[in-house]
């Protein structure tokens, strides 16, 4: 029978899927299901804040979740805990067992407070292929000769495509094959919280102290340093420090270094003086291969064509596609008998958001809006400075984000013929690479489409 850690672990994951992942860090890391009781959910929480944030703000994203895994289910409520190891699990305390841990996510994904290094996250779950090949191979270098092998290492694109696993079996490769080396796993966001509350106690040198102890520092979510001119300035220096002494550093971000809004010059080169590398989405082949092996952890064995229309369904994200992945074991698990193709696909059609569709014309209307030109003039054959920009970014929008095809998108915008298409779509890349107001423009611009 599937437990409360089980449920709530497969909820987690499709919950994740719905927010950002610092939302998700922030308000999900210290939760559990206590107990399910007279229909009745009771969500486990470190403190009261995070009681009254999820029940005002979370409270029916959860509901609808659980509800996905339980028909008796028709109330949440949001209990403040004490984890105690005396105590069975799912035992709630009252508001004087509260417990603030503001360096670990979930208890049941084993992190270790050390280094804040998830021992899942290991290369013998990374299922490589063609979208991430290159990153992989890198990966194996550094753990090899960490410091000197593509020092630092930056590994950009999609939420969702394995990035933080990616990263973190370098760290646990590296803690193991280097026992004596330090290793340390820190979000973005709770770097630059730490160095606010060490201006904020007056202890600046001893937060420079203890991010320059470590041999390798790995470093998730770089872009959320956006516009951050502090913060930037004590990772500028931090960086410094660790590199001339030959320490390891990785980072993983959604955004090529370039792309970064608000970015400093110094750190983008800095960012760029070791190896830059891409994940992109993985092709059906690769998905196959995560479904299997997601399945064989479980001790599952799906038919192919089953296996086949889960990867042909679940478009994007490696995230998602495991989050489906739970639901499905999860119901395996429920039923105790495998799941028919028909059950599968009414699994997938219920928990999988339909994807935004987008036009050619919405986006044409979006980016003449944006740089105030009229909508007929990017269809027009005229060559003032203004409307070929807009026209060409159109292009690079369309080719990059949408990924339509070159004769398209010519047809589509007054019969241009596919080489012009190209030529636009080269000229946007290049220039984005010498022109950071270019690169604000164009992330304010997808913004709008997300």
């Amino acid at each position: 029978m599937i437990d409360n850690k089980q449920i709530w672990e497969s909820c987690l994951n499709e919950i994740e899927n719905n927010l950002s992942r610092a939302n998700f860090v922030t308000w999900f890391k210290n939760t559990r299901l206590a107990k399910q009781e007279n229909g009745t959910a009771h969500i486990g929480v470190p403190n009261e804040f995070v009681k009254d944030w999820l029940k005002n703000k979370h409270e029916k994203l959860i509901l609808k979740v659980l509800m996905n895994y339980s028909n008796n289910i028709r109330n949440v409520e949001f209990n403040i805990y004490k984890h105690n190891a005396n105590k069975k699990d799912g035992e709630l305390g009252g508001s004087q067992n509260i417990i603030i841990n503001n360096e670990l996510p979930l208890n049941n994904l084993y992190i270790d407070k050390r280094d804040n290094l998830n021992p899942r996250y290991v290369f013998n779950t990374f299922v490589v292929g063609s979208f991430n090949e290159l990153a992989f191979a890198a990966a194996q270098a550094i753990i090899k000769n960490p410091g000197k092998s593509y020092n630092p290492f930056f590994i950009y694109g999609p939420t969702g495509l394995g990035k933080t696993h990616l990263i973190q079996a370098i760290g646990n490769s590296i803690k193991e094959k280097f026992p004596g080396k330090t290793v340390h796993y820190i979000p973005l966001e709770k770097f630059a919280v730490d160095y606010v509350n060490s201006l904020r106690n007056n202890k600046p040198n001893e937060f420079k102290q203890k991010y320059r102890q470590y041999d390798v520092l790995i470093m998730d979510d770089v872009q959320f340093i956006s516009n951050k001119e502090k913060t930037q300035e004590e990772l500028f220096h931090l960086f410094n420090s660790l590199y001339e002494n030959n320490k390891q550093i990785v980072f993983s971000s959604d955004k090529h270094p370039n792309y970064i809004p608000g970015l400093e010059d110094r750190l983008r080169s800095r960012f760029g003086s070791g190896m830059i590398v891409d994940v992109t989405e993985p092709e059906i082949e690769s998905k196959v291969a995560i479904i299997k092996s997601k399945l064989e952890e479980n001790g599952i064995d799906l038919a192919d064509d089953i296996t086949e229309y889960i990867a042909l369904s679940i478009s994007g994200s490696i995230r998602e596609l495991e989050g489906t992945l739970n639901t499905i074991i999860c119901q395996i698990q429920f039923k105790k008998r495998d799941l028919t193709l028909l059950e599968v696909k009414k699994l997938i059609k219920n928990n999988i958001k339909p994807k935004r569709s987008v036009s050619v014309q919405n986006i044409v209307k979006t980016i003449s809006d944006f740089y105030d030109i009229a909508e007929d003039s990017v269809y027009e054959k005229t060559r003032r400075k203004e409307i070929v920009k807009a026209r060409q970014i159109i292009m690079y929008i369309l080719r990059e984000d949408f990924n339509v095809s070159y004769p398209l998108i010519g047809q589509k915008l007054g019969g241009k013929d596919h080489t012009t298409v190209i030529h636009s779509c080269l000229k946007i890349k290049n220039d984005l690479k010498e022109d950071p107001k270019l690169v604000e423009e164009i992330e304010q611009i997808r913004i709008m489409f997300n």
